[in-house]
């Protein structure tokens, strides 16, 4: 697609002629936006199906994301908006000080293709709750749901509030070297660099949003039964596609056989004994089908798959599968799985996993399945991830008033609610003196004595 970065300048002087900081532009536009999903709930349902093979309510999850956190801006945004009152100290008195929440122009989402719709309207419900304008460009490994948003947002929003463009990769570089006010990416680490090289050019603020290596750790207090349904849930929820997914398994040596035979239990129970045929498991992006075949082929030559296995090759699907190994170095880990493979790796005892964990680079997750609460805290205190879950895998990220995003290598930056708001806001800090009291000992030449200075100061 052609663009002119005459597009771009019509956004941003939306923003510049401040038709987008009242309460009301800013209501309208969520409304907007509300209504386009209410009204084309089955079109957006059949899209992802088209892309993914998504089960309807796999896909109903991502359109009641979009909603819930509709919800909390229309709710919240008017406090959200408020200035914030700031004390003076007393050598400023009577001045007043405050800071606002003021849009910082025209942003740029890029969107994901595991999560094409949700991954590229949630960042947009903040940046509009900003009061923002934005371009969004959707992934082309989702064509169906990159068109359908297209459409949509041309039939809903006038375009100098939003426009969309499609591409691929080089496009996508192309319109990173236009100047925006701030760059929204979810996807790869590799790619994401990328993305901040180029905003670097216009020192332009970024959020990346980049996944990672979650571990899932059990160890002995676990309910095993609701954790192998937990489990194996968040692995092959969109077949293992997720950047929250636990991406391997690491189960203390007591209970390991006793969980796996579990797990295996679950992965029937859920998707028959025929997993790879299921209509309620998700298709493999055909990018990622052909990593995760591949993995199955070494894990199966090398005689180290536990359960699944099985391919379905015309469907794009792969049924949820554990294998064992040894360590983390194994060449199956090299890179994040994003698929229904499950590596597990035996420990002795909750130090051991502990040492593992905070050896390698933080996650967007980490899970955690039994223990004490006192290992929970030992977790927290001695571990860094985007965020943590226990006893449970995914959820987190379903509330709309947690904050979300990762940290190191999972990513830069968050959004989700208030954080949000404040990531595609720019605090203003305002300070108001009046004229009636103008003290001589700040001005040149200077006689004060400077002791007396510190005693105000103190």
């Amino acid at each position: 697609m052609q663009f002119s970065n005459l597009e771009i300048e019509r956004l941003r002087a939306e923003v510049a002629e401040g038709k987008t900081s009242s309460l009301s532009w800013r209501r309208t536009q969520l409304k907007t936006l509300k209504e386009m999903l209410s009204k084309n709930e089955q079109i957006i349902m059949k899209a992802l199906f088209d892309d993914l093979g998504k089960p309807r309510t796999e896909a109903f999850f991502e359109i009641l994301s979009l909603t819930q956190e509709i919800k909390l801006a229309e709710k919240e945004l008017s406090s959200w908006m408020k200035s914030k009152e700031i004390k003076v100290p007393i050598w400023l008195k009577p001045g007043e000080a405050s800071v606002r929440s003021e849009p910082l122009g025209c942003v740029l989402i890029i969107g994901a293709w595991n999560y094409p719709f949700m991954l590229t309207l949630q960042p947009l419900i903040s940046a509009l709750a900003a009061g923002n304008t934005a371009v969004l460009k959707p992934s082309e490994f989702a064509p169906a749901t990159s068109d359908l948003i297209e459409k949509l947002i041309s039939n809903y929003f006038p375009k100098d509030v939003l426009k969309v463009f499609q591409g691929d990769g080089s496009f996508t570089e192309t319109l990173l070297k236009e100047q925006f006010d701030h760059i929204f990416f979810t996807g790869g680490s590799e790619i994401g660099k990328k993305v901040m090289a180029a905003a670097s050019n216009y020192l332009t603020p970024v959020t990346l949003e980049l996944g990672g290596k979650n571990p899932s750790l059990v160890i002995e207090k676990a309910n095993l039964d609701i954790t192998a349904k937990r489990l194996i849930w968040g692995k092959s929820l969109n077949s293992g596609q997720t950047c929250l997914a636990p991406n391997h398994l690491i189960i203390q040596k007591k209970i390991k056989e006793d969980l796996i035979k579990k797990m295996k239990l679950e992965i029937t129970n859920f998707y028959g004994k025929e997993p790879h045929k299921s209509s309620d498991l998700a298709s493999i992006n055909i990018r990622q089908f052909k990593k995760i075949v591949a993995i199955i082929e070494e894990a199966r030559k090398r005689n180290i798959i536990i359960f699944g296995g099985d391919v379905n090759l015309s469907e794009r699907k792969v049924s949820p599968t554990l294998i064992n190994i040894e360590t983390l170095e194994d060449p199956i880990m090299y890179e994040e799985i994003f698929g229904p493979i499950l590596p597990i790796l035996t420990i002795s005892n909750f130090s051991e996993a502990l040492s593992i964990i905070k050896n390698q680079p933080k996650p967007l997750a980490i899970y955690m399945f039994g223990g004490s609460k006192q290992d929970q805290l030992k977790l927290l205190k001695e571990t860094n991830s985007g965020g943590v879950c226990f006893n449970d895998a995914i959820l987190q990220a379903g509330i709309p008033e947690m904050p979300f995003g990762g940290v190191g290598l999972s990513g830069i930056g968050n959004y989700h609610g208030k954080a949000g708001f404040d990531t595609f806001s720019h605090k203003r800090a305002i300070l108001k003196r009046p004229f009636w009291l103008d003290l001589q000992f700040r001005y040149p030449p200077y006689k004060f004595d400077i002791s007396v200075l510190k005693k105000l100061i103190r």
